[in-house]
């Protein structure tokens, strides 16, 4: 009986240790030789399908952009919402409430943070702290960060201000062209000087008074050291003295006859139409109207400069951006292929198609040189590349900024286009009606 038992058991043992031995083969690595193909073996990426929203269509963003993506990315099934940028604004409030929106879309900045608040998006400082390096960005890659640190967007693009001037305006009045090392100050004493008037009439103005808030009143408070918002973004600061301040200069520049009102260059076709024929010899522009100057002023003799440096000796340059976001209600799996495409807008690659459009400034640096060496007009783009890395600021934007900007803009047009109102009355009320919006959204 024992020897019987042994034998059970030697055969037992046998067969446990043959089948560790064919269990081991069968879980070899995947770069074992025994695998073929070299050793080298890929596992397929899993299968996902992913929303992209597109407001403005192929108009705003690239087609090129999306189709290198889909061509590299096989494994993402990608399907794309499209339409003109009004109608796509008003149907993703609806998708946003049914919960049936995108996986990846993009819109203003200001209204990204709106959807961080309300839980519409997804938090990308994790994604961005694991996967990029900030340092191969420009500091407008976090334009969609709030003070306390979540980045609810990326951008899609920025869009800074620079000082434009008409070189054939500044030769008719024999004033030396503008330089970086221009302040404020020597913009509105140039802008008097270029000033000609024939009569009771005036040829040429000095400079566009522009009353919106990006190239009209918020670089103005900015530089005499005012600004809308407190560095909470809860605390309305447009009725500090600051503030009042330069948008006073602003006002007299109108008033006093050596920068445009709003009639005349109603009358005269519009900002460009004034400042490509010379009527206005210096403007704020942003950096995407250089394409409409280009297409249709393509004979007038421009270029630019850095913002002016305000009083207290820095630059501050409005940079406005449009940002994409990921739906925080997405899939896991979802919210992973989004970030893969947000990655690849970011790579070298999408960013490179980004600055050749010249509609926008890419975020990444490595993008920046294919800019500054381009021929077309302005020839000095370093006032925009070089202007947003010295003193790139948003327009103190925070979740409630599309309801408060409106509120001051409706006083500054009381105050600096039809001045109804003194810009001390003007900037009380602002402030109050302000505070109440922030009040109301804490």
């Amino acid at each position: 009986m024992k020897k019987k038992s042994s034998l059970m058991l030697m055969l037992l043992i046998c067969v446990l240790v043959f089948t560790a031995c064919a269990s081991n083969n069968n879980n070899a690595p995947s770069n074992s030789p025994s695998n073929g193909n070299n050793g080298q073996t890929q596992t397929p990426d899993k299968q996902v399908k992913l929303t992209i929203g597109l407001p403005g269509s192929y108009e705003v963003t690239s087609k090129d952009i999306i189709d290198r993506f889909i061509e590299t990315h096989p494994h993402i099934k990608v399907e794309i919402q499209e339409a003109p940028w009004g109608d796509f604004t008003s149907k993703i409030a609806t998708q946003i409430a049914g919960n049936t929106m995108p996986d990846v879309w993009f819109q203003e900045n200001a209204t990204i943070l709106g959807y961080g608040k309300r839980g519409v998006a997804e938090d990308l400082a994790p994604y961005i702290e694991k996967d990029l390096n900030a340092s191969d960005y420009i500091e407008g890659l976090f334009s969609a960060k709030t003070p306390e640190g979540q980045v609810w967007g990326i951008p899609h693009g920025i869009n800074p201000v620079g000082l434009a001037y008409n070189k054939a305006a500044f030769e008719a009045a024999n004033v030396d062209l503008p330089t970086d090392d221009w302040t404020f100050a020597d913009l509105i004493e140039a802008s008097k000087k270029l000033t000609i008037k024939e009569g009771s009439d005036t040829k040429q103005f000095g400079f566009i008074g522009s009353y919106s808030i990006t190239n009209g009143w918020f670089p103005w408070i900015k530089q005499a050291g005012g600004s809308a918002l407190d560095e909470s973004k809860t605390k309305s600061m447009i009725n500090d003295a600051k503030s009042i301040e330069g948008l006073k200069q602003l006002r007299q520049g109108i008033e006093e006859g050596y920068f445009t009102n709003n009639d005349y260059v109603k009358a005269n076709g519009g900002e460009l139409e004034v400042f490509a024929s010379g009527k206005g010899a210096m403007y704020f522009m942003q950096y995407s109207l250089q394409v409409d100057m280009n297409a249709n002023f393509p004979d007038a003799d421009w270029d630019t400069v850095k913002m002016p440096k305000a009083v207290d000796g820095n630059r501050y340059v409005p940079m406005v951006a449009n940002s994409w976001l990921v739906s925080s209600r997405a899939s896991d799996d979802a919210k992973g292929a989004a970030w893969e495409f947000l990655k690849f807008y970011l790579s070298d690659e999408a960013q490179n198609i980004v600055a050749a459009s010249g509609s926008t400034l890419p975020v990444k640096q490595s993008a920046y040189e294919s800019i500054v060496s381009s021929q077309t007009k302005p020839l000095n783009k370093k006032a925009f590349t070089e202007g947003i890395a010295e003193g790139g600021t948003t327009l103190d934007e925070n979740a409630s900024w599309a309801e408060w900007r409106i509120l001051v803009q409706q006083e500054v047009n009381e105050a600096i286009v039809n001045q109804n109102k003194t810009v001390e009355e003007a900037t009380a009320d602002a402030h109050k009606k302000v505070q109440e919006v922030l009040d109301a959204n804490q």
